[in-house]
């Protein structure tokens, strides 16, 4: 049976559990949208496309599956961008789709052309450009594949109005074929056994977790690994819920804006013990004085990470759940066999930072505090609400004074800081959770960005 691009294009959504797109229609993306009206896949109209980036961004984020968007050729494809770059910075998975002016077209500077393969090469784990409707089947499913496996991140499919208009035979591939992309997931036995010696000879450990602890689902084995060696837990900013906040053990956030406790800990620590996490500016301040006594364990399923800021003295690539669960297994067997000091002192020493240098401020002021604002959202709430951020000092406000207790309940845009992201990205974690309480915690200038998709909440019965 034959169908047209534009229907193969639906019907491929469709197959991989597509539950919404967001976006805005434009000419070159008619024959889509006349599909997609007969589609039971969810079409959010945006007020621009940028929230849509951004709600499908936060969609992904909340529920750990891909998010969709969508814009015409041209200024809506370029729209676009910021949201591309900034799910890319977060390593989160998101499949944009932009029309593009017919193929004999391209190049020839017609009415809304740009290059938008070209212009989003950096900011993506891969782009398509279809020329021929029979690929786009194929070019689908590996762009999905691509956008949720090893590290996630955004991929674009670009899509000639009149590749959308011809004609194809609907064939679709039962696995994708992607020679030389096959991520690293289990990490090599050696260094998971070097790293397991490491912990077990440890006197001052320091879990470090980022943001790829969350995308895995490794907070069950990254609490194990804590409890049962004794190891103090700090995170970044994306790692905020991959550890419960509320737990003896943990620090709170390091880095800039962290707790004191969190960073003297960095200064004092001898083992570093890295999950998912990319040693950033934010984290790590002067390279050269960071955690000067530490010798660093980093586990991440993206190699170019290991050693690109800090020296890693035991590197594992592969999937931090995966790492963990070895991890885990590989310490137990091994602790009959290593003399392990006493953590104590240790413990006793981050206590006494906790006590003395609190999170605090002016409490009897006679005005109020954004940061009691926040506590009380926390306390009316039970910390379980998901909370949004836009960015701005009121992003910190909430990491300091929202605690989380498990993963995907605190969304913010971390490595881009993009002034905008939280209320369309709290309007897309709410329609993915529509039976969770959502709030997005603004700044007066960051809300204004995109202050006009309050519009698309009401009208889409997304209570934020």
């Amino acid at each position: 049976m034959k169908m047209t691009g534009a229907q193969a294009l639906v019907r491929s959504l469709e197959e991989e559990g597509v539950e919404i797109i967001f976006g805005i229609p434009g000419g070159v993306l008619l024959p889509v949208f006349d599909v997609l009206y007969d589609s039971p896949i969810r079409k959010v109209l945006t007020r621009h496309e940028q929230g849509a980036a951004h709600a499908a961004d936060g969609y992904a984020r909340a529920t750990g599956r891909v998010g969709v968007c969508m814009a015409t050729s041209g200024p809506g494809a370029t729209n676009l961008v910021t949201g591309i770059a900034n799910a890319y910075m977060d390593s989160i998975p998101l499949v944009a789709i932009t029309g593009q002016v017919a193929t004999n077209l391209i190049g020839t500077d017609a009415f809304q052309e740009a290059d938008t393969t070209g212009i989003t090469m950096p900011i993506v784990k891969h782009n398509y450009l279809v020329k021929d409707p029979a690929d786009i089947p194929d070019v689908v499913q590996e762009a999905f594949y691509i956008a949720r496996t090893g590290r996630p991140g955004p991929v674009l499919i670009d899509l000639p109005v009149d590749v959308s208009r011809g004609e194809l035979r609907y064939h679709r591939r039962e696995h994708p074929v992607l020679p030389g992309y096959k991520p690293t997931l289990k990490g090599h036995k050696k260094q998971v056994r070097l790293a397991a010696r490491a912990i077990l000879e440890s006197r001052n450990p320091v879990l470090y977790v980022g943001g790829g602890a969350i995308t895995s689902g490794a907070s069950a084995e990254l609490r194990k690994l804590a409890e049962e060696n004794g190891i103090p837990v700090t995170h970044t900013l994306m790692g905020k819920g991959a550890f419960p906040e509320s737990h003896p053990l943990s620090m709170g956030m390091l880095g800039m804006h962290g707790t004191r406790c969190a960073n003297y800990a960095m200064c004092e620590t001898d083992l570093i013990i890295a999950v998912g996490a990319r040693f950033d500016d934010r984290i790590t301040g002067k390279l050269s004085e960071f955690a000067p006594k530490a010798r660093v364990i980093h586990i991440d399923v993206d190699p170019a990470e290991i050693g690109k800021n800090v020296r890693a003295h035991v590197p594992i690539v592969g999937d931090a759940r995966q790492v963990l669960k070895d991890l885990n297994a590989a310490i137990r067997e091994m602790r009959s066999e290593v003399q392990s000091p006493d953590r104590s002192e240790w413990h006793a020493l981050i206590q006494s930072w906790k006590e003395k240098y609190p999170l605090t401020y002016d409490r009897g002021s006679d005005t109020l505090k954004p940061q009691y604002v926040v506590e009380r959202i926390h306390a009316l709430t039970k910390g379980e609400a998901i909370v949004c951020t836009e960015v701005g000092q009121n992003q910190m406000w909430a990491a300091q004074y929202y605690k989380v207790d498990r993963p995907r309940l605190f969304i913010s845009s971390g490595g881009l800081g993009t002034m905008g992201f939280g209320l369309p990205a709290a309007i897309g974690a709410r329609l993915g959770r529509p039976k969770e309480v959502v709030f997005d915690i603004a700044g007066d200038g960051s809300v204004q960005m995109t202050i006009q998709e309050l519009a698309t909440a009401v009208l889409e019965g997304a209570p934020v």
